[in-house]
C-alpha cells in the first residue's frame, strides 16, 4: 500500500494551488497525470520515472510550449523510444498547454 501512497502524496504536493484555481490547467494536470506520469515527471520537482523521458517542467528549454500544440493535435509519434502515440482533441490540447505553461522553470 505504501508504494502507491507515497508517489500519490508526492504528486499532490508538487501541484500548486493555482492549478486548482485555473480550470484549463487543472484539466491538463489530470490528463498528464493519467497518461504521462508513468514516464515523465509532471510536477515542479522530481525526476522522471523513465530516465529518457524529460521532466515536463523543462520542456520550454527544448521547445516553445505554444509550438507543442500542433504536435499534440496531430499526434506525437515519438518523444522517446517507449512513448505511445497520442492525439488530443482541441480542448485537451489547450488544457495540456495551459498546464505545461504553468509549471515551466524560468
Amino acid at each position: 500500500m505504501w508504494r502507491f501512497l507515497i508517489p500519490a502524496l508526492a504528486l499532490a504536493l508538487s501541484a500548486s494551488p493555482s492549478q486548482a484555481q485555473e480550470p484549463r490547467a487543472q484539466r491538463g494536470f489530470t490528463f498528464v497525470q493519467t497518461h504521462c506520469a508513468m514516464c515523465h515527471s509532471i510536477g515542479r520537482f522530481g525526476e522522471s520515472p523513465l530516465s529518457e523521458a524529460p521532466p515536463f517542467r523543462t520542456l520550454s528549454q527544448i521547445y516553445p510550449i505554444e509550438n507543442l500544440a500542433e504536435s499534440l493535435a496531430e499526434g506525437i509519434i515519438t518523444g522517446h523510444p517507449s512513448m505511445p502515440e497520442f492525439q488530443l482533441d482541441p480542448g485537451q490540447v489547450n488544457d495540456v498547454i495551459a498546464y505545461l505553461e504553468l509549471i515551466q522553470q524560468k
